[in-house]
């Protein structure tokens, strides 16, 4: 694996600069409105009941913490709001997956000078079921750490001040795997081989989960941060996995 100067701001701010690139550009368009369009609704629904959320945890701190309501109350409107967007990134992910992988390729092929494979709309279509089994995967795999935490919420203590702390590692660690797929989808890399992969920068790629997180909160930026962190998850693929797990032409169809 080939060492990089870049962080996380590094990758998404390259991301943004790639959205605008010739040969890139076209393919952002499809998974930009999906993003405007489902985030847009998804949002105004949870703002609409965040309080209510927010009244549902707060009924199982115990008595003797309530002098702490504040700092728990902030932890769990964290915690809420991260989840939430990692949930409305799924969904949105979910239905745009197969555009995101045919903006990694051409990014990738931008930054390589190498060609991006011929995709007809046929070719798309027939790739569906295996992207689906993908995005399957990654569904598996959140459930299967979400459920455990999401039921430690609940035990008194431990569920209102670690459990937040975890979850936000947790989930930007996700999002970081969301992104990252893409390119390593495109090169037929297993999910477990990627997981083994990204692990060896568990730091530098849980930041960059996290930073997208948060600007997924922020208005306007929230519905154009798909395509970049694609491009900028690409571009760490480039840089970082690409000369390790280069083994074929992207996605032959």
């Amino acid at each position: 694996m080939h060492s990089t100067n870049k962080n996380a701001i590094d990758y998404l701010i390259q991301g943004y600069h790639l959205i605008f690139q010739a040969g890139v550009k076209k393919f952002v368009i499809i998974p930009m409105i999906a993003n405007i369009v489902i985030m847009s609704l998804l949002i105004a629904w949870f703002f609409s009941k965040l309080s209510v959320f927010i009244d549902m945890g707060m009924q199982y701190v115990p008595d003797w913490l309530q002098w702490l309501s504040y700092i728990i109350s902030a932890l769990l409107l964290i915690m809420l709001s991260i989840m939430f967007c990692y949930f409305f990134s799924a969904i949105t992910n979910i239905i745009a997956a197969p555009f995101n992988g045919l903006l990694a390729e051409h990014v990738e092929a931008h930054l390589t000078g190498e060609p991006a494979p011929e995709t007809t709309a046929m070719d798309l279509i027939r790739d569906v079921p295996r992207i689906m089994k993908r995005e399957f995967q990654k569904i598996v795999y959140y459930l299967a750490w979400a459920v455990p935490l999401f039921i430690l919420y609940w035990v008194p203590v431990i569920g209102q001040t670690v459990v937040p702390v975890v979850w936000f590692i947790f989930t930007a660690w996700m999002i970081n795997v969301q992104y990252a797929d893409y390119a390593f989808d495109n090169h037929k890399v297993g999910f477990k081989e990627m997981k083994i992969a990204l692990r060896r920068d568990a730091v530098g790629n849980c930041f960059f989960g996290a930073v997208i997180s948060l600007f997924t909160m922020f208005p306007i930026l929230n519905l154009i941060i798909m395509p970049i962190a694609v491009c900028g998850a690409t571009a760490k693929w480039v840089d970082v996995y690409r000369k390790e797990f280069h083994r074929a032409p992207m996605n032959q169809k």
